[in-house]
């Protein structure tokens, strides 16, 4: 816990006025600047209460009727909240249409929104008389920055940038095609390089190029040719195995070289200085070629970071898996011109030993001699494949790809020789051939890539070596990572030592490649950047505890004499243990001082179970659970009466989460609370507190609210009616979670939606289908939650803000136009042109941006620049709406700040209003007293998403080595997930 936050409340900072509005293509439902004072007046071009224009037969309202006032329910029991101008109820349709009529309507309005969506976010093919045409025929048009931030205190910190400059030399690109094709990136680098160095004067013009390893070739200028061939001879000499004599192997390479196009740098001066929309993407990608082209002959390349084992120490993460040093390096434009991103990294790589010892290590079997499982062999096969293996038992060391591995064991595995069709077993052969006896001959033989699948390679696991560099890129599992971090974690002195180190061990600016032919300038001073912190927000807690709210100091602050906000009721539970290790009374006293806590905190909770605290057997968790369930049900048999929680304390030993929370949230409509037995049975008061806080959630209280929220003071969330959504993608499930509660917006319900493997866009945020008697049908999941969130506010929401995560920036215009298309759908099928105004704002954790502090006394307890540190100048975007924030105390290492990207915005943010409540969003999550770095809408979509995968793979939803190398759900379009319980979904479960 830490110690209590103090200090003085700081004065609220306004929204400036943005002098550059985003465009605006709603159809209704209002817009523009509502309520920018407050006050709950509506604004510019905000009209609370739209008369629909009504043409041809109207459909009614899916608004579900309100016949009470659900929002008193969210309230502070004891706060009184001033009044204010609320919203009027949606407006219902004052006809019905028959099912055809209305299928015919809404799907001619469904058509006319996606072509004016796709019109107003794209640029097309207009182009004005100051304008050069765009790079591509249709541009998406994100939003541009609306203005500068001003709110806060100003600081300066350094950032792991460095400024690029480049001479004024025309990039050429050429396509390269070599025959016989080649496979290996490290082979063509290498044919390539010896055609430089035999042709380069006589027939390149004394062109230096760089090569991408793949099927590009850039120049600085002009080739003397469009199109030419070369003939490259490659000599490899080998000492043949177990005699004197050599052997020497020659490959002819044909090599075409042909002009492609030509990169205009004067397109990329233009967009630099803001008189070009389209970034310059072609031209970037040439200059990122040139300044790895040196570097990468000597590091292993992964995307844009490389690595090697002779960057830093190597170390074994365990399971014959090793992790590697290496550094990220990218050019990007930015405000301050071409800024080059430089950051250290490491990754995971296969330990180049002996395949025998790898398969012990990575599938833990203890006894080799014994023949494999039906199961082992198939972990086996998939765990090798695609691996490269070398030849131990050759001096000349051939490499070969793994295929596959044999159905039988060595020992029963027989071929003929070529010579006199003598059948012979792969054991007799190496012992008569090569004097080896081989000692594992119950396991199957690794089969090669040969050059005719009817003549495979097979070769005995303990006679191949991994070949060393081959990256690991499954997911490691819990203690893996927990190694990898350890080993890697630096304080941010520490990282930004190391970052300066590599760009002057790399030496762009002296590298002939780097300056001499291309003109290119690489500074070795890190970037200068003045930034704000942004003061935290005043939270409130219940006026019956000691302190009715707190201002928290340096992101964090604590729950002593405090009660929550809105304290949860739990009349009906009881508690299962798991463990068998822990003794036999510490479950009851656990979940008495649990209880105790709870109550304490502001809770109504029942001390009795209404089951007696019983221990199960791990073996048979599904049968204990539905044993209570059942045993609950009939002792409530009044139906509306339910178990409302239930306390599991897991098994000692980990791998059943997955299955307890599957049963439980999607078979029985049981909300749980999980608690490890070491935790447990320390009877700890610091976990008891953080546990009570998830709790509390679950049961439908709230821990804390924004100050602000409950005295209308957020602008652009307080005035109207306003959802938050979440959204994330975590490879197989997408999961959106929005806000129930307003003005408080600290409540979230959850969906989750199968979703294709490697799809970035959510598929389910609406769907529609014909139906031959009701005609056309709407779902998804934006429709769910916006009645949801009718059913619990009373208001149909006037605003939308969403929150995008796991969006790749080469994704960004498609994830946008279709899911805008998605939202506005789902709006418009609620009601006649309902049409809120919506922001979309796309949050990037994964990224390679580092902030480090410049005045040592502006720092967090660990060395990081402090919590609320905003940045939206020099290194951000010239024209689009992005800040980096830091919201959050990093507990170790260097910080790493979200990016947000405005994309799309109806709503009209100024930079302060956005920067700000984004900040203050990042202190309302509800599992801990301190703020987080990543907006909590996103936090809880990702908790979700991961709760999900736990409903398909069980306990392996977080990867790990000892499972093989799994592809689950690659194989399939969608995975079909299991419905959650309603009311497992009323609560915030995944908390």
């Amino acid at each position: 816990m830490s110690r209590r936050g103090g200090g003085r409340r700081q004065d609220s900072h306004r929204d400036q006025q943005s002098s550059s509005p985003s465009p605006s293509f709603q159809r209704g439902g209002g817009g523009g600047r509502g309520g920018r004072d407050g006050s709950g007046r509506a604004g510019r071009g905000y009209n609370p209460a739209p008369t629909f224009n009504q043409a041809g037969p109207s459909r009614p309202s899916a608004f579900p009727p309100i016949s009470r006032s659900p929002a008193s329910a969210f309230h502070p029991r004891i706060m009184s909240v001033a009044p204010s101008q609320t919203p009027p109820q949606a407006l219902a349709s004052s006809s019905r249409a028959s099912p055809s009529q209305a299928a015919a309507s809404s799907s001619a309005a469904v058509e006319e929104l996606r072509l004016e969506m796709e019109q107003k976010l794209t640029t097309g093919d207009q182009v004005t008389k100051a304008e050069t045409p765009p790079a591509t025929s249709k541009a998406v048009r994100f939003t541009p920055r609306p203005g500068f931030g001003t709110a806060g205190k100003k600081c300066v910190i350094k950032a792991n940038h460095f400024l690029v400059e480049i001479a004024d030399r025309d990039l050429c690109r050429y396509d390269v095609t070599i025959t016989p094709e080649v496979a290996s990136k490290k082979v063509k680098r290498y044919i390539i390089s010896q055609l430089v160095s035999m042709y380069r004067e006589s027939h390149l013009g004394n062109r230096m190029p760089a090569y991408d390893g793949r099927k590009g070739l850039y120049t600085a200028g002009p080739l003397p040719f469009e199109s030419k061939e070369f003939v490259i001879k490659l000599v490899d000499e080998n000492n043949g195995a177990g005699s004197s004599a050599s052997t020497t192997k020659e490959s002819h390479f044909q090599v075409a070289i042909k002009f492609a196009s030509k990169a205009d740098i004067h397109h990329l001066r233009r967009f630099l200085s803001g008189r070009q929309m389209d970034a310059p993407q072609e031209m970037i990608q040439v200059l990122n070629i040139v300044l790895r082209a040196s570097i990468s002959e000597n590091y292993s390349t992964v995307g844009r970071t490389l690595f090697s084992p002779n960057f830093g120490p190597r170390d074994g993460l365990g399971d014959g898996i090793e992790y590697w040093r290496g550094y990220y390096q990218s050019l990007r434009p930015t405000q301050m011109g071409l800024s080059f991103n430089i950051d250290v990294s490491a990754t995971s790589f296969f330990e180049p030993i002996m395949v025998t010892e790898f398969v012990a290590k990575y599938f833990s079997l203890k006894d080799m001699s014994r023949p494999l499982s039906e199961q082992e062999h198939i972990k086996i096969k998939e765990g090798l494949k695609g691996l490269r293996v070398e030849l131990s038992h050759r001096e000349n060391a051939e490499c070969h790809r793994i295929t596959s591995v044999s159905d039988q064991p060595l020992n029963q595995i027989f071929f003929n020789l070529d010579d006199n069709n003598t059948n012979m077993s792969v054991v007799q052969y190496f012992r008569e051939r090569y004097n080896i006896e081989l000692s594992y001959t119950s396991l199957p033989a690794l089969q090669l890539q040969a050059r005719s699948d009817s003549n495979p390679i097979y070769l005995p696991m303990e006679l191949c070596r991994i070949v060393e560099g081959q990256r690991y890129s499954r997911n490691l599992n819990l203690r893996q990572v927990i190694a990898l971090l350890k080993a890697t974690c630096q304080r941010p002195h520490e990282r930004e030592n190391s970052i300066k180190r590599i760009i002057r061990q790399n030496n762009y600016s002296g590298d002939e490649l780097v300056r001499n032919e291309f003109g290119i300038q690489v500074k070795e001073e890190l970037t200068f950047i003045n930034a704000r912190v942004l003061p935290p927000p005043m939270l409130k807690y219940h006026e019956t505890g000691g302190e009715a709210s707190v201002v928290p100091r340096l992101g964090q602050w604590n729950m002593i004499n405090k009660k929550v906000v809105n304290g949860g009721r739990v009349e009906f539970w009881t508690c299962v243990n798991f463990s068998l290790r822990v003794n036999q009374n510490v479950p009851v006293e656990f979940c008495r001082q649990l209880i105790e806590m709870c109550v304490s905190k502001g809770m109504e909770f029942n001390p009795n179970p209404i089951l007696p605290i019983q221990s199960a057997n791990p073996s048979q968790i599904g049968k204990a659970l539905a044993d209570v369930h059942k045993q609950c049900t009939a002792k409530l048999s009044n139906g509306k009466k339910r178990l409302q929680l239930l306390i599991i304390i897991l098994p000692d030993v980990s791998g059943s989460y997955g299955e307890i929370k599957r049963v439980c949230e999607t078979e029985l409509g049981i909300v749980s609370q999980c608690c490890l037995p070491r935790k447990a049975a320390r009877l700890s008061k610091q976990y008891f507190e953080n546990v009570a806080l998830k709790i509390n959630v679950k049961a439908g209280g709230r821990n804390t609210v924004l100050n602000d929220a409950i005295q209308r003071r957020i602008p652009l969330v307080t005035d109207v009616p306003t959802i938050i959504f979440g959204a994330d993608i975590t490879h197989p499930p997408s999961r959106v979670v929005a806000s129930m509660d307003w003005p408080e917006v600290t409540k979230y319900r959850g969906i989750v939606s199968g979703q294709a493997y490697r799809e970035e866009i959510i598929q389910d945020l609406y769907k529609s289908y014909h139906d031959p008697d009701r005609g056309l049908i709407h779902s998804g999941m934006i429709r769910e939650l916006c009645i949801a969130f009718r059913r619990a506010t009373g208001h149909k929401p006037s605003r939308i803000i969403f929150y995008r995560d796991s969006v790749s920036e080469g994704k960004f215009s498609e994830v946008l136009l279709h899911e805008m298309n998605a939202i506005r759908k789902a709006c418009s099928s609620l009601e006649e042109e309902y049409l809120p105004p919506v922001t979309y704002i796309v949050v990037r954790k994964r990224h390679h941006t580092r902030l480090f502090p410049v005045d040592r006394g502006e720092t967090d307890r660990s060395g990081n620049i402090l919590p609320g540190t905003v940045i939206d100048t020099k290194i951000c975007l010239q024209k689009e709406f992005d800040f980096y924030l830091n919201s959050h105390a990093a507990i170790q290492g260097t910080s790493r700040p979200t990016h947000y990207h405005v994309l799309y915005d109806e709503n009209h943010f100024t930079a302060d209003g956005l920067q700000v409540l984004t900040n203050n969003l990042c202190y309302m999550n509800a599992r801990c007293t301190r703020s987080v770095s990543i907006v909590p809408p996103v936090y809880y979509a990702h908790l979700a998403a991961l709760r999900a995968r736990y409903y398909i793979d069980g306990e392996t939803s977080h990867g790990g080595s000892s499972g093989g190398r799994s592809t689950t759900g690659r194989s399939r379009e969608v995975q079909p997930l299991p419905m959650i319980k309603d009311n497992v979904k009323d609560v915030m479960f995944y908390c």
